[in-house]
């Protein structure tokens, strides 16, 4: 009898340890509700939960005539495997002059090697504000700028986590649109 309780008790134990420690690692937040958008990605449309948010893969010759991103996208989505490319100097005109967000995914070398001439992101000593930050956006409207941050639940890199920060990515763009963003 002792035997039995002692092993229900282990079960329960790990029963309860695996339950916590399995969710330790996602969230489950709100998908983001907001009107339609359409964003320009660099290369690979990411997978996201809402289906009213609408990616269009572009190149990095379309990224160059910035004077028709605003009109086309409300967004512009930077991944991890273009930041190289997308540090050089020929588009720092864009990221500064396009009237549209730029969110660099995976840069943890801050916005600025990408709005400053001569700064590398490959050689780039600058760091986040926040080194826990898996996206760093940045606008310049006219002579001012806004950036944002954001970071995975408990630094995970999973697809929930991927998929939560896509969510308030779009809560970001939608305020900007309306004027709403802090």
């Amino acid at each position: 009898m002792r035997k039995i309780i002692l092993n229900a008790l282990i079960i329960l134990i790990v029963i309860f340890v695996t339950g916590c420690t399995s969710n330790a690692d996602t969230v489950d937040t709100p998908l983001y509700s907001g009107k339609s958008l359409f964003i320009g990605v660099v290369r690979e449309v990411p997978k996201i939960r809402e289906e009213h948010v609408h990616f269009t893969s572009i190149s990095f010759d379309e990224l160059a005539d910035y004077t028709k991103l605003s009109s086309q996208y409300d967004a512009v989505v930077i991944t991890k495997e273009h930041l190289k490319e997308a540090d050089d100097n020929k588009f720092v005109k864009v990221y500064t002059n396009a009237d549209v967000p730029f969110f660099f995914i995976g840069a943890t070398k801050s916005f600025m090697p990408f709005v400053l001439e001569d700064v590398s992101y490959e050689h780039s000593s600058l760091t986040n504000f926040n080194s826990d930050m898996y996206v760093t956006c940045y606008l310049q409207t006219g002579e001012t700028y806004k950036t944002w941050g954001y970071g995975l639940y408990n630094g995970k890199v999973n697809e929930p986590n991927i998929k939560d920060v896509y969510s308030r990515m779009f809560t970001t763009i939608e305020s900007i649109e309306n004027g709403t963003y802090e």
